[in-house]
Order: structure tokens, then sequence, then C-alpha cells
């Protein structure tokens, strides 16, 4: 499951916290079934990072993460953008617990083990009460891993740092974001980026991989990988792990 798991014309983005994979799989269903679009991330750090690129509606909070506490995220959220809904998980049901979550800025509670059901219910009335204002505007928003690429405004972020991409290769990153994981052919990335009508000759497609992994992968864990005999595939590093 990925930040783009959900549907392109999903409205809302939902930033779900966890460090629990299983746990963040079954979540990242139950918001793209509710109608919304989920953005997962394994940590604290890489909340943030995010949070910042994919500017979500709502964010699922576990209160124990293996970098920064919940409490801490919270609050950095919470000063980037005070009004933004959220609702905090926590294993903890001793009242103290609660309390510092709330007086930190959280908007609700939920207690695990919990009913996803019940997570969506709270999560929607989080929403409504949030108003009109908070609902979004621009669904272009593509998030992998630390990469994040917005489209109304052709910006490519990774790690948060800006990256420079020529036209087409904003294009090819952007159809390897619209199929994560997926491994994709040269025949493919050619009739989709350049269009059926091109002949397919020389190896435009090689140069253009090369080039775009030089900018997004240069100094970092690579993401773009090839595939013997099959293509390429873009990859959070994860994955990897």
């Amino acid at each position: 499951m990925t930040g783009t798991s959900g549907s392109r014309g999903s409205r809302v983005r939902v930033l779900i916290v966890d460090d629990e994979p299983a746990l963040t799989e079954l979540l990242s269903v139950a918001v793209t079934e509710a109608g919304w679009r989920p953005y997962p991330a394994p940590d604290g750090h890489s909340a943030l990072r995010i949070a910042r690129g994919c500017v979500p509606h709502a964010v699922v909070l576990d209160g124990m993460l293996p970098d920064l506490d919940g409490i801490q995220v919270l609050r950095r959220l919470r000063y980037e953008n005070p009004r933004l809904p959220v609702l905090m998980l926590t294993a903890r049901d001793a009242i103290e617990h609660r309390l510092d979550g709330l007086e930190a800025g959280a908007d609700d509670y939920v207690t695990k083990p919990f009913s996803l059901e019940e997570v969506v219910l709270r999560l929607r009335g989080l929403l409504r009460r949030a108003g009109s204002e908070q609902t979004p505007t621009d669904d272009s928003v593509r998030v992998l891993g630390d990469l994040v690429l917005t489209g109304e405004t052709r910006e490519v972020r990774r790690a948060g740092e800006p990256v420079q991409l020529t036209a087409k290769e904003f294009d090819l990153l952007t159809l390897f974001l619209d199929h994560p994981r997926q491994v994709l052919s040269k025949a493919q990335i050619l009739d989709q980026v350049w269009s059926s009508c091109f002949d397919g000759g020389g190896n435009l497609v090689e140069v253009y991989i090369s080039s775009l992994r030089r900018k997004i992968d240069r100094g970092r864990a690579p993401m773009i990988h090839t595939v013997r005999g099959m293509g390429y595939a873009l990859r959070p590093v994860e994955d990897a792990r």
C-alpha cells in the first residue's frame, strides 16, 4: 500500500502514521474505501516530510513511534497547521496518556485495539467539523516514501529537497508514481510518455531513465530499479529493507 493507492480523483488526503505495517495497510484500505486518499508513514520523521509535501486534511497518528514520540510529531504538525484534524492511536489506555495527547492538540483519541469502522467514523466527524475550508482543491499530489510530486505546480522533492526535472523527466516520474512498485516495460513507457505513434527506435528510454536516476537517486538510497529483461520500477526505500 502506498501513498498513491487511492483513486486519483480522491479529494481528502489522510496521513497515516504507524510503525506496524499490517495495521497501516488495514487503515489505508479503510481510508481508501471511505473515498479518501491514504498517505502512510512508518515513523515520525517520514510523517513530517510527507505532511509538508501532500498537505493532508486529517492525520491518524500512533502515539508510540520508533524515532520521535507521537506527541512530538503532533506538536510539530500543530505548529505548521494549527487547524489540522488529528486522531491519535495508542496501545496505552491510561487517562494521563490521553490527556497528554489532547493537551498537545489531538482532536480525538482511539485506544488499540479498535475497529476500523470506528476510526473512519471519527475521521469523518473531524473532517466534517473542519468545515469546507479544509476541503482540498488539489488532487495532483503523489507521494512514495520520501519522494513527493505535485502535479499542479510541477514540483518534485525528495527528503524535503527540491529536484529540478525537465518536462519529459517530470512526465516519466509521474508515470512511475501512478504505478508504484509496478514493473513498466520500455514499450509501456514509450506509449505513455512519448505517445503510441513514436517509433521506439534508439535508446531514448534508457537515456531518460539514467538522467532521472541521477536526479532522484543521487546521494540517496535508490528508488528507480532495473528489472532485467522486463523494464523499470519505482519502489520506496523501505521495500529493500
